[in-house]
């Protein structure tokens, strides 16, 4: 099967690359899939795309013009992806729903450390030969409360990870999870007791109608003041704005993001060279409690080695016409 694989990055080519994992021809572009870029899948079956590729309607009617019949995701988002139109084409789409929970966990409880020990500050002052220790003070984890929102396979890590620490877990999710509750003591609330009883607060849910800009003022309004704030995520599960007012007011404590609702032909690349554009991220960048990445969380050896397996796995069963397990309705 001939294969136009989009928004390709170098960190991914080690993976990609590894004799005999796949029988497939792929052509690799570093360009993200758009209108303007639909034309390089042209005599391609398949398409496959990261989370920054368009998705949309017309990028689809267009790839499938193109003779494009399957859409093979590199991530386990999906919302980038219009299913609908893909049903109605014909496109049979399948995604990567489980590539390393620990990976995103793990880095959402990374960005709490180093916001609560002010790590990135500190270094910054050794590097300038300043060993002052005044305004690095944190807080002990142990005793604190940590609220996740969302306890799917990654935010049932991250509580494993915070009960170690020896928090008190508050828990959000439309399913709750008799593991947690049992073994890590976990208290599964509402939304709103979450936000008023937590000191810090994670977010590890999927992008829906229901949950964009789930931390808006009306929440934040809700929160502890001085409250940690961490997504790892989804962009648009927050308002920038609103965060913004609440960093601005205190009543945001600190906050850490790996995902922006703006990113789109920002994070991926590289603009030390470019004067930005985006004054909202250029303000967040002004606050010292804010930590910024440029949505890396699932960037770990095992993560791209399995995002690379999954994918060729999806690839070999749309071609023998195997349902995969993977696979979107």
């Amino acid at each position: 099967m001939k294969v136009a694989v989009y928004s390709f990055h170098k960190f991914e080519k080690e993976y990609f690359s590894v004799p005999g994992n796949s029988k497939h021809e792929l052509k690799f572009f570093d360009t993200r899939l758009n209108l303007d870029t639909v034309h390089l899948a042209k005599g391609c079956q398949a398409a496959c795309i990261f989370v920054e590729d368009d998705g949309s309607a017309k990028v689809l009617e267009a790839l499938y013009q193109q003779g494009v019949r399957y859409l093979v995701l590199r991530s386990a988002g999906y919302n980038h992806v219009d299913l609908a139109t893909c049903k109605k084409l014909g496109i049979q789409v399948a995604r990567i729903p489980d590539y390393s929970p620990y990976a995103v966990a793990e880095y959402a409880i990374t960005l709490m450390m180093a916001l609560n020990r002010k790590i990135i500050r500190a270094h910054q002052r050794v590097m300038d030969l300043n060993f002052s220790l005044d305004g690095l003070v944190g807080f002990d984890m142990n005793g604190k409360t940590a609220g996740i929102v969302g306890t799917g396979k990654i935010g049932k890590v991250a509580a494993k990870i915070l009960h170690g620490f020896g928090c008190k877990i508050l828990a959000h999710d439309a399913f709750e999870s008799e593991e947690l509750k049992n073994k890590y003591e976990v208290i599964y609330t509402d939304s709103q007791s979450l936000f008023s009883k937590a000191d810090i607060i994670t977010l590890h849910i999927p992008l829906t109608k229901e949950t964009k800009y789930i931390i808006s003022t009306k929440s934040i309004n809700l929160m502890k003041r001085g409250v940690m704030l961490i997504n790892t995520s989804r962009g648009l599960l927050i308002n920038t704005k609103d965060v913004i007012e609440g960093l601005k007011s205190g009543q945001i404590g600190s906050l850490g993001i790996d995902v922006y609702e703006e990113e789109e032909g920002l994070f991926f690349e590289d603009h030390s060279e470019d004067i930005l554009q985006d004054d909202m991220i250029a303000r967040l960048m002004s606050f010292r409690n804010v930590i910024i990445t440029s949505h890396q969380a699932f960037l770990t050896d095992t993560a791209l080695e399995n995002i690379a397996k999954t994918t060729f796995y999806n690839l070999d069963c749309f071609e023998n016409n195997i349902i995969s397990k993977n696979e979107l309705k």
